[in-house]
């Protein structure tokens, strides 16, 4: 019998954060896209554990992570296969979002944007996950996606 070799994937972990109806978007110092606040889970770390320290480090406030929107199934050339958890970063007021220290390391600037406006900024992959997982957050479904697609 062959030895069983169980599949090796990275996993992201971000979130969807509104205010007054539009989206939180970072601007990388390394990429030429726009992201939402997130990165990849470390090892041993939950996807939530990740996504929180995540907008810890990136935004500089604890952001109290609220519940699955969706996760992402997707392959690409930089990291092979991956799963992209999306949780619901809540609502910001006036006073979070005068709290927000941007690591300089990483990112330049943020922008609040419809969240129609979102593909004209991300990539695509990003753009199809999070326009669903913002109606899913609407909604209150939680997606499984395929490369963005809802699948059943």
């Amino acid at each position: 019998m062959a030895e069983f070799t169980p599949a090796r994937k990275y996993m992201s972990a971000g979130a969807l954060c509104f205010s007054q109806g539009r989206l939180l978007l970072v601007n990388p110092t390394y990429k030429a896209l726009w992201e939402i606040p997130g990165g990849l889970v470390e090892e041993g770390e939950s996807p939530r554990a990740a996504c929180e320290r995540e907008l810890r480090e990136e935004l500089g406030v604890a952001v109290p992570v609220g519940r699955l929107l969706g996760v992402d199934y997707r392959t690409g050339p930089r990291y092979g296969e991956g799963l992209h958890f999306i949780f619901d970063g809540g609502e910001f007021d006036a006073a979070r979002i005068a709290a927000l220290r941007l690591d300089p390391a990483e990112l330049s600037e943020c922008r609040w944007v419809a969240v129609d406006e979102v593909a004209g900024l991300v990539a695509p992959n990003l753009a199809r996950r999070a326009v669903r997982c913002a109606a899913a957050r609407v909604s209150g479904a939680t997606l499984y996606l395929e490369d963005g697609t809802p699948r059943p």
